[in-house]
């Protein structure tokens, strides 16, 4: 692939995994990245030691070490993070140079709010952000997931804010960019923490691969291995029970509703479960393919670089001379050579002036749409009044007062700032009006599965044809060709395929999701990523044609397992909260009815700090206990004082005693009071929005900002053709002067 960020040149100074996973997209897209700070890989990184190390070496792959004394000035980006004081010193260090790039300012809470001096760890993030309430038996505790994703989540987000500001030139940069993990996160919650808020409902923790309102939602054991299933609408159901030769239960009134299949899931389970053990995973596949069911192959980690589909993409490749293989970036591009020196900018944000059309349906598509118009985009959404957005609803709109598809606030959170038109692609004058639109066009988006855009004659080819230069990207769940290609999918699909099931959970579960759709969000950012980069690539390679894979989005937040299996030849062990790089770390019940707190001792000072609120000045003195295996071997008895400790109080009185000590920890927050947080309140996180029918309603803000000032709520996720007259109106009148 070229590289479209060839001239940038990028400075990390701190050796954190947010800090350095944002670094590897830009040496990954072709700019210069110099590390000027050291990491402790091997106690802090992935699976610890050798298997730290190697990963390290992946998050840093294409980047080069500061030679001693290097001057900072002359750099385009400085990133710092994710402790204060590390920023501080950036801060203090870029003051003394004549020429200072602008500063990325990476924290863990931000720089304001009752959190602001926390300690922060993947673990009490993913229990802040109503991520791990819902993941876990039913009776709890809730599940902390593996790996670093609340940090890569964040580098993601914060490449997306520098990557748009770096368009401007060097004097119109802002001098300081703000992204923190806890609100970066977020993008995995905040749709149902708004729906929580209106609807007046209350988390709820279903079980092992069981999450609202979906099921069948899980892995099923086949002849030879495991496969992901998802049912959601009553024609997948219906498809299913034809699929497994029981198509009399479709018509069975337990299973009626997907709440009803979830409120019956060992029910369903039973029934599907032996019927699933009678074939193969690729006859499962198949059969889910032909039948119109989102079905997916679920391989280990270790088996993911084999895979024929991925090998073909390319989504492998190794990263240093051991041979091992790791993800490459989940997308390709193709650039077209037809250049355009025009970027965007202007007082609305760095991507003021620019032309995006949204074919985006659902969350993966129109978060890509709704972070470029966050940044200042002209971003016009395209739906039909015959097939609305499926976040409107499922069914076509039949009206209502007020009615149902504008009542949805799923929708409202990733459709702020956008403009809505309905054209019916499948009628003459619709599919006329969207070619008119695309040529006037900078970036297209769209989600559907393969196929579906060439079908209505909307394909890449076509809209090379009526715009070159066009930046294009469509983000099928498994890429554009290959054998894997046509299959339909969701988030939960995309999970599913990912090998992240099997990192997560205990040894003795089925392989696990830890979201409903977890894949949803983090293909939207990348798609963003891809976007962002081309349009730096733009002056001097032209449009591109964007093609990507929002499955190998997920093999980004599984390199540290991906890597680890092909290094020992084993599986990564599944341990619950347990983790090799900490100890302990365990959720523990709060001293309220189904109240969690989670605790991540990640180092020496806070296993003293531990001490210190159990009273255990004994544990504190014990030389065998100065170490995480040593730790780890006593994790029973460590957790038991913890337990009896922590009954006696609120997760929230807990969380801050223990922070006041040293020890990262935090209360296990459902997704439903998210809108409540103090953190999140106080940093500005979470604003206010005024739409027809609904009034003011609560919306999360843009989880990055410029100098100080976040981008701005600018108007409401439009109403289903709300600006059909005025856009096509505009197009008839031709470009102004």
């Amino acid at each position: 692939m070229d590289a479209p960020l060839q001239g940038l040149r990028i400075l990390e100074a701190s050796g954190d995994v947010a800090v350095r996973y944002c670094g590897r997209l830009f040496a990954q897209l072709g700019a210069e990245v110099v590390r000027a700070a050291a990491a402790d890989d091997d106690a802090r990184l992935g699976y610890a030691g050798e298997l730290g190390r190697a990963y390290g070496r992946w998050l840093d792959q294409g980047k080069r070490r500061a030679a001693a004394g290097e001057s900072w000035a002359g750099f385009d980006l400085a990133i710092a993070g994710q402790d204060r004081a590390a920023i501080t010193a950036a801060r203090a260090r870029l003051a003394d140079e004549d020429e200072p790039p602008s500063l990325l300012a990476l924290t863990w809470f931000g720089a304001e709010g009752p959190y602001a001096d926390w300690r922060g760890t993947d673990e009490t993030i993913s229990a802040l952000n109503g991520l791990a309430y819902a993941f876990g038996p039913e009776a709890g505790p809730p599940t902390l997931a593996q790996g670093h994703g609340p940090q890569l989540t964040a580098g993601l987000t914060a490449f997306n804010a520098a990557a748009a500001a770096l368009l401007a030139p060097k004097p119109a940069r802002p001098a300081l960019i703000e992204v923190n993990v806890f609100e970066a996160a977020m993008c995995f919650t905040e749709t149902g923490a708004m729906s929580a808020r209106v609807d007046g409902v209350t988390s709820h923790r279903w079980g092992v691969n069981r999450f609202a309102p979906t099921y069948p939602c899980t892995s099923y054991r086949t002849a030879d291995g495991w496969v992901g299933v998802t049912a959601l609408i009553p024609a997948q159901w219906r498809a299913l029970t034809v699929m497994i030769g029981r198509p009399e239960l479709a018509h069975d009134p337990r299973f009626t509703t997907t709440i009803d299949r979830l409120l019956a899931a060992d029910e369903v389970d039973a029934l599907l479960a032996p019927i699933y053990r009678t074939r193969t995973t690729e006859e499962w596949v198949a059969l889910g393919e032909a039948n119109r069911v989102p079905s997916a192959p679920m391989l280990r980690p270790w088996e993911l670089p084999k895979a024929k589909h991925w090998r073909a993409r390319g989504s492998f490749a190794p990263f240093d001379d051991s041979g091992v293989e790791a993800p490459t970036l989940p997308f390709r591009m193709k650039f077209d050579g037809v250049v355009s020196g025009v970027r965007p900018g202007g007082s609305e944000g760095p991507l003021a002036g620019l032309k995006v059309v949204d074919f985006g349906m659902g969350w993966a598509g129109p978060l890509c749409g709704r972070t470029l118009a966050d940044l200042g985009a002209d971003v016009v959404k395209i739906e039909s009044h015959g097939h609305p957005d499926w976040w409107r609803g499922w069914e076509p709109d039949e009206g209502g007062d007020p009615p149902l598809t504008e009542l949805k606030h799923n929708f409202f959170a990733v459709n702020r700032n956008k403009r809505g038109v309905a054209l019916d692609l499948t009628e003459a004058d619709g599919l006329a009006a969207a070619k008119a639109l695309i040529a006037g066009a900078d970036v297209t988006i769209e989600n559907y599965a393969a196929g579906v855009m060439d079908r209505l004659g909307l394909g890449q080819a076509e809209q090379r044809r009526l715009k070159p230069g066009l930046i294009g990207v469509s983000m099928p769940a498994f890429g554009n060709g290959g054998p894997l290609s046509g299959l339909r999918a969701y988030g939960s699909t995309v999970e599913q395929a990912s090998g992240l099931p099997f990192m997560n959970g205990e040894a003795g579960w089925a392989p696990c999701l830890q979201h409903v759709a977890y894949g949803d969000p983090l293909a939207g950012l990348h798609a963003a990523a891809a976007i962002l980069a081309a349009l730096h690539g733009r002056p001097r390679l032209g449009g591109a044609e964007i093609d990507l894979a929002q499955t190998a989005c997920l093999f980004q937040f599984g390199a540290d397992a991906i890597i680890a299996e092909q290094i020992t030849a084993a599986p990564v062990p599944r341990t619950g909260n347990r983790r090799p790089r900490a100890a302990p770390v365990c959720v523990v019940p709060g001293g309220e009815d189904d109240s969690w707190l989670a605790i991540a001792v990640d180092g020496p000072a806070a296993w003293r700090g531990l001490c210190r609120a159990l009273g255990r000045d004994d544990w504190a003195a014990d030389p065998a206990l100065a170490t995480i295996a040593g730790r780890a071997a006593r994790a029973e008895e460590i957790e038991a004082e913890l337990m009896a400790w922590s009954v006696m109080r609120p997760p929230d009185v807990a969380a801050a005693e223990l922070q006041a000590l040293g020890v990262a920890a935090a209360p296990v927050r459902r997704s439903s009071s998210l809108t409540y947080d103090p953190q999140l309140l106080a940093g500005g996180f979470w604003d206010w929005m005024e739409r027809r029918y609904v009034g003011r309603h609560v919306m999360a803000a843009a989880p990055f900002a410029y100098d100080g000032v976040r981008p701005a709520l600018r108007r409401p996720a439009p109403i289903l053709g709300e600006h059909t007259d005025e856009v096509l109106g505009q197009l008839r009148a031709g470009p102004r002067a």
